[in-house]
């Protein structure tokens, strides 16, 4: 699995050896070759991500994350041979750690779930219905106990 961060985003090798482990398992879900997936993660600033959520969904506001799958359903329309690009995940760091302290959890659980979150996406999920909301749920707990990053306590 090939993760791309853009140049200065860099995360602390803990969390991007958990995004790493979190990804392949959850390609590894949908039977997937994780050898052959691929996805980028930019983290941005509130300003950004406000921006993009304009642009890209007409919600002028800011979000935590965003997801740009490269695939409507990566399961049907995945070339047979090379690389698969999932897509492009955008994490604004400002919000995640607004809402970690919201939560009453750490600043690198809340950046794991959102990329689990949107990685999910990537790969097809969705959660405006609420049959879809609890599937694509089940499956975020399993990726997060997988990658040993369980709900902490307040």
């Amino acid at each position: 699995m090939n993760i791309y961060f853009d140049e200065g985003q860099a995360v602390s090798d803990e969390i991007r050896r958990k995004m790493e482990q979190a990804a392949v398992y959850a390609v590894q879900l949908e039977n997937l070759d994780e050898q052959r997936c691929e996805l980028s993660v930019t983290f941005v600033d509130l300003d950004e991500i406000h921006e993009l959520n304009k642009i890209h969904r007409g919600v002028d506001s800011p979000t935590d994350v965003l997801s740009f799958p490269q695939f409507e359903d990566v399961c049907e329309e995945a070339p047979e041979e090379g690389e698969i690009c999932l897509g492009d995940v955008v994490i604004c760091r400002d919000k995640a750690a607004q809402q970690a302290e919201e939560f009453g959890h750490s600043f690198e659980r809340e950046i794991l779930y959102l990329f689990v979150h949107s990685v999910l996406h990537l790969l097809g999920y969705d959660h405006m219905e609420d049959d879809e909301k609890r599937v694509m749920r089940t499956r975020e707990e399993k990726i997060m106990e997988h990658i040993d990053v369980l709900r902490e306590e307040r």
